[in-house]
């Protein structure tokens, strides 16, 4: 038996297009991510899924864009769960930054490391910031918040949460995750089996779903974006 999973990074926000470093900080959808959720609704329709569950993460970029999809498809109360694990990866004192102006400053090795390596974290936000997720009362039952996340450290919370929470939804349903780059990275790494120095190539497009088809055992019998004139973007370990 097959499991349909949709896996679907929000579409472009307004720091997204300011080439900014977002994180946990709670921006909206631009115009433009709008116009990719509402497409990607099309997408959904013409491979003709209907999704039946859904999770996100407590950022209204990717709530917007999930419920753009759901308006667009008609589905009404569908079941659904928002978990700060589906987040995005924390960029601690990168938040709020022009990414060229820190490739320009700190240089291009260790801007890369910074934003795609594996294990290593950006420097961690001030803790008296104003964007501490401390101060945010969504986050107030939470302990351990981080103040700066590697892609690893994102991978230990999502991957948990997959495996108690996600799984046994998606081996009953046909479900989807409206989430972030570096969350569905993590996520990717783990379903695909990507290396630690593999997932570095692997780069999310916004709003193109991603339908994975998964075995009894959640093991990946076939995957491909639903807009096939950017999957030029999937590295060679994903057909």
């Amino acid at each position: 038996m097959s499991h349909k999973l949709i896996l679907i990074r929000h579409g472009k926000s307004v720091w997204n297009l300011k080439n900014i470093f977002t994180g946990w900080v709670d921006v909206e959808l631009d115009v433009q991510g709008e116009q990719e959720a509402s497409l990607a609704v099309d997408l959904i329709k013409n491979a003709d899924i209907v999704p039946t569950y859904a999770f996100t993460s407590y950022l209204k970029r990717a709530q917007r864009t999930l419920e753009i999809i759901l308006e667009g498809l008609e589905i009404k109360n569908l079941p659904q769960e928002k978990s700060w694990r589906l987040n995005e990866r924390h960029y601690g004192a990168l938040q709020g930054l022009n990414k060229e102006e820190v490739k320009i400053k700190y240089g291009d090795e260790q801007f890369l490391k910074w934003r795609r390596s594996y294990d290593t974290p950006p420097p961690q936000l001030d803790i008296t910031s104003d964007m501490n997720p401390k101060n945010d009362p969504l986050y107030s039952n939470i302990q351990s918040l981080p103040l700066s996340e590697c892609l690893a450290d994102t991978y230990q919370r999502v991957i948990p949460y997959w495996e108690k929470t996600i799984r046994p939804i998606v081996l009953k349903n046909t479900t989807i995750i409206s989430a972030h780059g570096n969350s569905l990275r993590a996520l990717c790494k783990y379903l695909f089996e990507i290396s630690d120095n593999d997932i570095v190539k692997l780069e999310i497009p916004t709003g193109n779903p991603l339908l994975i088809s998964l075995n009894n055992s959640c093991k990946i019998h076939s995957a491909s974006y639903l807009d096939s004139s950017r999957s030029e973007i999937l590295p060679d370990f994903i057909d």
